[in-house]
């Protein structure tokens, strides 16, 4: 199937070899740039924009808004992911999402109609731990959608620094990290001594009372002494892999 930026090629080709006539191409294009279902105006643009369709973020949507969102974009040619889908919700949206895959573990929606530009290197996600890992798949099936090759090393915290550095050959090939880690989030500052690649750091929520439900997290690795760990926000496993996309596809 042909995803939005090309169909928007073939149109204005067929206009200019005189194929179509632009009143044709107008009707052609009636839900371009964007097309309105009165609770959400799905982001046809967003792909010639930035090169990557809409990603929806199904928290807080009901099931009939994400199952209409979804086959909109798929509807376009459009690849699709809709993360934060509880097992719930996905057994009342996936039979009106045929061929669509359930990741369970990172809680996305995805069905791939057109393969992604592929990005130049290798994405490894690490953990701390193995509570880490929901928010970690999260990102690994976001990077994987995206185009890039993903590599997941779990449970690899400064509770057992030998298991990090036991990982350190395949760590030192990889051309972005995301690193993944609740608690008190030390882990990113230590890989980022080690490599000289950029650390794409996520906080967690995992942890005991006084890590605030991440917050400790946040604030350490805001506060990480290496150079070149940027954080996004807590449990946002999404952010951390759109952002080491980008990188990787320069």
């Amino acid at each position: 199937m042909v995803n939005v930026k090309k169909r928007l090629e073939e149109i204005l080709e067929k206009v200019r070899s005189g194929e179509l006539t632009p009143a044709k191409a107008l009707d052609a294009l009636q839900d371009f740039p964007y097309c309105d279902l009165d609770f959400a105006k799905v982001d046809h643009h967003r792909e010639v924009a930035k090169g990557t369709p809409e990603i929806v973020f199904g928290l807080g949507k009901t099931p009939a808004q994400i199952g209409r969102i979804a086959r909109e974009i798929l509807k376009k040619g459009s690849n699709l992911l809709v993360t934060r889908v509880e097992p719930a919700v996905w057994s009342k949206i996936r039979a009106g999402l045929p061929g669509a895959l359930y990741n369970e573990a990172a809680r996305t929606v995805s069905k791939v109609l057109t393969k992604p530009p592929a990005g130049r290197g290798i994405v490894i996600v690490l953990t701390a731990g193995t509570s880490d890992i929901p928010v970690a798949e999260e990102a690994a099936a976001t990077l994987e959608i995206l185009g890039n090759t993903t590599e997941r090393i779990y449970d690899v915290g400064v509770a057992g620094l030998h298991r990090l550095l036991g990982q350190y050959e395949r760590i030192r090939e990889a051309r972005v990290i995301i690193t993944v880690a609740g608690m008190e989030g030390a882990l990113p500052s230590v890989v980022a001594g080690l490599v000289k690649v950029p650390v794409i750091a996520v906080p967690t929520s995992v942890g005991y009372g006084a890590s605030f439900k991440g917050l400790a997290a946040l604030l350490a690795m805001l506060n990480a002494c290496p150079g070149g760990v940027a954080v996004v926000n807590i449990d946002n496993g999404f952010g951390a892999a759109f952002l080491a996309s980008q990188i990787n596809h320069l």
